[in-house]
């Protein structure tokens, strides 16, 4: 599945919720990851509303007054402690991080000597971790983001009265399509400028795809003269576009405890990574040692050598541009003793060419039933090739 974020009304946390819930990702998802994180009460909650005439889905965060302010170091130990999956902490972290060096850069000092204001709050804790809960439900292929608009005038935050776009959002879309107005308004928030920037695996219009759902967020006001709302396209790569550029990052790696490798490959995952995977190699003198290779979205560059740098003993790597061709996906579900099973079909040219059952399915499925894992692969293997 692929899917794009049309920001062209602009960009926050609460109009990406929106969306995401308007395309189907059930608000529980969100709930849960939510009630992960927040040390004190909150409530999320959806309601359909206008906005410039559009009908769209407003997602309510609500919080009780507070006035606590967050470091980075603060933000990082509450992502860290709560029972997340990696492949929603990770981004969440990926996110904040990035908040707070554009804050650092803004200020004049060091990430962790920053002090959140309104992205510190309860609220935009909840709208990181719930988009990332959401995006990582919907376990999109790509998800590429049109020009981010940004509106213009004045908007007063805790630092003061700022020019619209806010120095922190200048420097969260550096290098990434952006363009002012059309309102005299803030339209992007830092926020919703550090979700997109962590998420986004592509910039342009709306790819080549066979739309299956569309969300459509909305921000808390109805703006004059457009229509304050982000949508979310998902649906399929149509077959036969053209390949996609993409990078393979490359390090020879012969000092790490081998034992770490599957937690390194599945952060590189959670992190954007499209695949991820090691070879082993003799280096020189005859030492045994393994390439990690990494295909990543050259947007998604950043926070995958966050991984690298971060996990391994690696002092570089390198890296090179190949195109990436992806088959278009789709998923069905077959039944074994009264058990659900994912299967996921793959298509070229219109044809199922390929059938592969969920492993992780197969192995509930095993456990539940009390079945040999290699019966239950076998006949699910069985009911994907009729689906094929």
């Amino acid at each position: 599945m692929i899917g794009w974020l049309d920001c062209s009304s602009g960009v926050s946390g609460d109009m990406l919720l929106g969306a995401l819930v308007g395309s189907g990702v059930p608000i529980e998802v969100l709930d849960t990851a939510i009630q992960a994180v927040t040390p004190e009460p909150i409530r999320v909650r959806a309601e359909a509303v206008t906005r410039g005439g559009l009908a769209a889905t407003l997602v309510h965060v609500e919080v009780a007054d507070t006035t606590t302010r967050r470091t980075w170091s603060d933000v990082r130990g509450v992502l860290e402690a709560a029972d997340l999956p990696p492949a929603v902490r990770t981004p969440a972290l990926s996110c904040f991080a990035a908040l707070a060096r554009a804050e650092a850069t803004v200020h004049g000092t060091t990430p962790d000597e920053v002090h959140f204001h309104e992205v510190g709050a309860l609220d935009a804790i909840a709208d990181v971790v719930g988009v990332c809960a959401g995006l990582a439900h919907l376990g999109l292929d790509s998800l590429t983001c049109s020009t981010v608009s940004l509106g213009g005038g004045f908007v007063s935050v805790g630092h003061g009265r700022l020019p619209v776009p806010p120095p922190a959002v200048v420097e969260l879309l550096r290098g990434l399509p952006s363009v002012g107005g059309p309102v005299e308004a803030e339209l992007a928030t830092p926020t919703g400028a550090a979700l997109v920037a962590t998420h986004a695996t592509g910039f342009g219009s709306q790819p080549a795809m066979l739309v299956d759902a569309v969300g459509v967020g909305a921000g808390g006001r109805d703006l004059d003269g457009s229509a304050n709302v982000v949508r979310l396209l998902l649906g399929r790569t149509v077959a036969g576009a053209a390949p996609s550029p993409e990078l393979v990052l490359e390090a020879n790696v012969d000092d790490l405890d081998p034992r770490l490798w599957p937690t390194v490959l599945e952060l590189l995952l959670a992190a954007g990574a499209s695949d991820a995977w090691l070879t082993p190699i003799l280096m020189k003198k005859g030492r045994p040692a393994h390439t990690l290779s990494v295909l990543v979205a050259a947007h998604c560059r950043t926070a995958v050598l966050d991984v690298v740098f971060a996990e391994t003993t690696t002092i570089g790597l390198r890296s090179y541009e190949v195109d990436k061709l992806a088959l278009e996906r789709t998923e069905r579900t077959v039944e074994i003793d009264g058990h659900a099973l994912r299967v996921k079909l793959a298509s070229y040219a219109g044809k199922v060419v390929n059938a592969q059952p969920e492993y992780d399915d197969v192995a509930a499925v095993a456990q539940a039933t009390g079945r040999p894992l290699k019966s239950v692969l076998t006949q699910a293997g069985a009911l994907a090739r009729v689906l094929g």
